[in-house]
């Protein structure tokens, strides 16, 4: 499921789609079994969540060096990017920026001494998508490391998560249903400004509701909240989606069906997690 929403024609999608061309059967089974290892992780000792989004991290820049390769020719400095990329999570709950922008630097200069030994030829584009691939992948994702650090940072998470599932949900309806206008033609011809609609909707109601419910703040801080989780999710959508398009892909990975790769489903939490951070520790300090 998208953020802007999908639509598709019934007679073109594979066996088992839904009207939206996907394995929509599929895709909510892998969807409701990644939200239930989340969950698990949160309500019985929440430090487990760091490990779950560093498996994540792990998993996906390795999808994204895999693509860059496959429709590029572009190689990431693998060994230092990866464990550069867990650094900065891990290194994000005990020292929140200060630890994570250490260890995103040192994995700077770490790609760029690796590369060396290849010679000239690529050297700029190669240690340049590491670099993309550790930003974009694990600082994003080390967001949502910082959000479950505090006291109350179960419900911080759980305000972020639904904030984008609800837009993604709400948009995914909306768009199937009434979609008929193109958001972005050009990178996504199936997301529908009517989706968006529905993503709006969906996310500003599950903002003021998480946030004043579950984090004591005012309901308008949570229509904020959510308004600005469904730009950022749709938003990431829409790179990715131009990404693969420069790459002339269609998926990122083939691990969950129904979903394709695991970085396709982190292009909308990406940002988002972000932004969630930014904003709750705006309206509602730890």
């Amino acid at each position: 499921m998208s953020a802007g929403g999908e639509q598709g024609a019934a007679e073109s999608a594979p066996k088992g789609a839904s009207r939206a061309g996907r394995d929509l059967r599929a895709a909510i089974t892998v969807g409701v079994g990644l939200g239930a290892v989340i969950l698990v992780s949160l309500f019985t000792i929440r430090q487990l969540f760091v490990p779950v989004v560093a498996v994540a991290v792990a998993v996906s820049m390795y999808e994204l060096a895999g693509a860059l390769r496959r429709g590029a020719g572009i190689n990431v400095t693998m060994v230092p990017a990866l464990l550069g990329g867990q650094a900065v999570v891990w290194l994000a709950w005990p020292y929140e920026r200060g630890g994570m922008l250490t260890a995103f630097v040192v994995t700077l200069l770490v790609c760029l001494i690796w590369r060396l030994k290849d010679g000239s030829e690529g050297y700029l584009r190669d240690v340049t998508a590491s670099v993309f691939t550790v930003a974009y992948v694990a600082m994003f994702a080390s967001f949502a490391v910082m959000l479950v650090a505090p006291e109350d940072g179960v419900y911080r998470v759980l305000a972020f998560l639904i904030g984008v599932v609800l837009s993604d949900t709400g948009g995914y309806a909306a768009g199937v249903f009434f979609g008929r206008h193109p958001m972005a033609p050009k990178i996504s011809p199936k997301k529908s400004w009517e989706g968006f609609a529905g993503s709006l909707a969906a996310g500003m109601i599950g903002g003021a509701l998480t946030v004043g419910l579950m984090l004591d703040g005012q309901w308008w801080q949570g229509v904020l909240f959510g308004a600005a989780l469904v730009v950022t999710a749709t938003t990431g959508d829409l790179v990715e989606s131009l990404i693969k398009r420069d790459l002339g892909i269609k998926d990122m990975g083939t691990l969950l069906p129904g979903h394709g790769g695991l970085m396709d489903r982190m292009d909308s939490l990406l940002p988002s997690a972000v932004v969630a951070w930014l904003l709750l520790d705006l309206f509602v300090p730890a």
